[in-house]
């Protein structure tokens, strides 16, 4: 999973705070000086640095400014609603830019696994490339959650596909152990540290969700089971026992608190690091007290963090619209198929 989404987003409701002129041009000015100074005559400076801002943050989590890469474009195409489709639990849940919390939270939930870490560092180039990576996460989950079936089945079949080639040993308390990502016991627990996050981020952030939160975790059950994972749980109480029953195997390590301070230091461009630290102190009030302890990170009490994060989100929102891309090309889709059937 990677931190956010070129996928959909909402406006936070519950916690949005009135973004005005004022606060915008402090926010933006510092973020995109170019633009304003080099904005054509008769352009509001205003606008201006927003519109930066919005293509800068879209060409981070999708690799294109407008956040319409290829892959999102085709979105509007296909011959069904997918496997979840408008006014899903899916749909709501990754349509809010909580989403942005889960994924941090969700990489420092995940560094928690010896063996899936390993992976992750001797397969991955999320040190060289960690945008790179990002975008790619951030297209299997919006095409996943917004596509018509066939487009996630092939999304699905390529993950599938890197997946076959991660394989090695690591350190297990002194032992050389094998590990394979296609291990059913590994894809469990990245399912679950996925849905778990988005849930838990959700739940501060994101507001109601249709059918409730055993809706969600059922609803995207199915995406477990379309990259191999083997009875994923359909139920909160399932997600929570699944969790709980990775416990024993959960460590610190000299890996793990590389990767964190990775995570909590990401290479990202000067104007994004700010707001992406409200982010990862967003992702870490919602852990529990033992992953804490064990990633090694200080408390943040939510007191602090929900209102933090919850005025960055409604000021990325009032930026970047009601909708995404994605979202908007996986409505035009929708509709399309319901005139065809009136």
């Amino acid at each position: 999973m990677a931190i956010g989404r070129g996928g959909g987003h909402r406006p936070i409701g519950r916690h949005r705070r009135p973004v005005g002129p004022s606060r915008v041009r402090l926010s933006t000015a510092r973020v995109a000086p170019v633009a304003i100074t080099g904005q054509a005559v008769g352009v509001n400076p205003v606008e201006s640095a927003a519109q930066a801002l919005a293509r800068g943050f879209r060409r981070l989590v999708s690799g294109d400014p407008e956040g319409q890469p290829e892959w999102v474009r085709q979105l509007e195409h296909g011959n069904d609603l997918g496997y979840f489709g408008p006014g899903s639990a899916t749909w709501g849940v990754h349509g809010s830019l909580a989403t942005l919390v889960g994924g941090v939270r969700a990489l420092l939930v995940q560094a928690l696994h010896p063996a899936a870490l390993a992976g992750v560092q001797q397969h991955s180039r999320y040190e060289d490339d960690a945008l790179g990576r990002l975008a790619g996460t951030t297209q299997w989950l919006t095409v996943v959650t917004f596509g018509d079936r066939a487009q996630a089945d092939r999304e699905c079949a390529r993950v599938r596909g890197l997946h076959r080639k991660v394989k090695g040993t690591y350190d297990a308390d002194g032992i050389e152990s094998t590990y394979s990502a296609m291990d059913p016991d590994l894809l469990r627990w990245v399912h679950v540290a996925f849905t778990d996050s988005f849930l838990a981020t959700h739940r501060v952030w994101g507001g109601p969700i249709r059918g409730g939160e055993d809706e969600y975790v059922r609803e995207w059950a199915t995406a477990g089971a379309l990259v191999g994972v083997v009875d994923p749980p359909r139920s909160v109480a399932e997600l929570e026992k699944q969790m709980a029953d990775f416990d024993p195997v959960l460590r610190s390590n000299e890996a793990s608190e590389r990767t964190v301070h990775f995570i909590r230091n990401a290479p990202l461009p000067l104007p994004a690091r700010a707001p992406y630290g409200v982010l990862v102190a967003g992702a870490v009030s919602t852990l529990p007290a033992h992953y804490r302890e064990m990633l090694g990170v200080p408390n943040v009490p939510s007191a602090l963090a929900r209102p933090a994060v919850g005025a960055l989100l409604g000021a990325i929102g009032a930026v970047l619209g009601r909708q995404s891309p994605s979202q908007r090309n996986a409505r035009r889709r929708a509709a399309r198929i319901d005139a065809a059937v009136a």
